[in-house]
């Protein structure tokens, strides 16, 4: 699915508009000979308006509410843009023949282009705001915006929400993790699980004894939660990203439905915004990551229903008012480890399949 179904962290979704990326106004011959270390925002902007226009992947006007901030930087700016919206790996594909500017990955893709030679290495002026595991040290990436593994309750089907892990496993309503066997979301629910039970990226057992039990309860689901089946009470817990939970919740009806953070402990990954070494548009790019983590910007993503990554901005009410309180967040942390993740990410379908899948009818 694409990223507009907000139901899985990587998604599928090619489409013929990036046949129509084309070439800019640029006077560059790509962004591999630029020097963005001395840089000031005013060269970058009077560059990127002589560009005229932009480029994403991965990045479409119904995810977290870039369709607001592209509207402002068009309009601010005067720089077109067009989308083409795609999984985190097929960004990077597209990466390497040239034909975008900046994209918007999985957290663990970040590091991964950068290791490729992709990336085009910028420091926005909110550089220092931005949390040290949150991005690179020369800027090849950095993470805009985060997600936290949360529960989403129906109280028409469960009368005491569950607050934490330790009160999903003594329920007894039945609580759907999604496909761990593929979905990402679904992986992190899993180390999240691990996390309150004594584990980590490491050692991911204490979460698969987790969900082991559920399974010999008879209580758990391990098909994908979606708008759909919440609205249709198919799912009486379900465990996805808060951002996906809130807007879930608010399609649906925010009355009918509890969503928290686990209190014992979650997961927070996020998305890293890429700029292109071979852009036409390299200035557009570097424009458009400095209005992502512009105060401006920041409180577009809120708007959207994900967390903005620098903790000092200052949110307007109506942006403030789709998120979660702070105070919910407490003992959710970021992957300690994203190696040794990566590593237990590739052995955990199996592991899945013979401990938990055995026992779900």
């Amino acid at each position: 699915m694409k990223k507009q179904s907000l139901i899985k962290v990587l998604s599928i979704g090619v489409t013929s508009a990036f046949l129509m990326a084309g070439c800019s106004g640029n006077d560059e011959a790509n962004g591999s000979k630029i020097d963005t270390s001395n840089l000031s925002l005013d060269k970058i902007e009077q560059k990127a308006k002589k560009e005229g226009e932009v480029h994403s992947v991965g990045m479409p006007d119904s995810w977290a509410n870039w369709g607001q901030t592209w509207n402002d930087i068009t309009g601010k700016y005067g720089i077109k843009h067009t989308d083409t919206d795609m999984s985190s790996a097929e960004e990077l594909a597209k990466f390497e023949t040239g034909n975008s500017d900046v994209g918007d990955v999985g957290v663990a893709f970040g590091p991964l282009a950068e290791e490729k030679g992709l990336t085009l290495p910028y420091k926005p002026t909110h550089w220092d705001d931005i949390p040290k595991w949150a991005k690179d040290d020369n800027g090849d990436w950095v993470v805009g915006y985060t997600g936290t593994l949360a529960f989403i309750t129906d109280k028409n089907n469960v009368k005491n929400p569950p607050k934490s892990w330790k009160d999903l496993l003594n329920g007894d309503y039945k609580v759907d993790v999604g496909d761990v066997m593929k979905a990402n979301q679904a992986q992190f629910a899993v180390l999240a699980a691990a996390y309150a039970n004594g584990g980590d990226e490491k050692n991911i057992e204490p979460g698969i004894k987790f969900f082991e039990k559920l399974a010999k309860q008879g209580r758990l689901q391990t098909t994908d939660p979606s708008l759909t089946s919440l609205e249709k009470g198919e799912n009486e817990v379900a465990i996805v990203w808060d951002f996906n939970a809130l807007n879930y919740r608010d399609q649906i009806q925010k009355d009918r439905f509890d969503v928290v953070i686990p209190s014992d402990a979650s997961v927070i990954s996020g998305y890293a915004n890429v700029i292109n070494k071979k852009a036409k548009d390299p200035y557009s790019a570097m424009l458009t990551r400095e209005y992502i983590m512009s105060d401006e910007g920041q409180a577009n993503l809120a708007r959207g229903y994900a967390r903005p990554i620098r903790s000092d901005v200052k949110l307007p009410e109506d942006a403030k008012a789709k998120l979660l309180p702070d105070s919910m967040y407490k003992k959710a942390q970021p992957v300690k480890d994203m190696k040794a993740w990566d590593e237990t990410t590739k052995a955990l379908p199996q592991k899945w399949q013979e401990k938990v899948l055995v026992h779900v009818n």
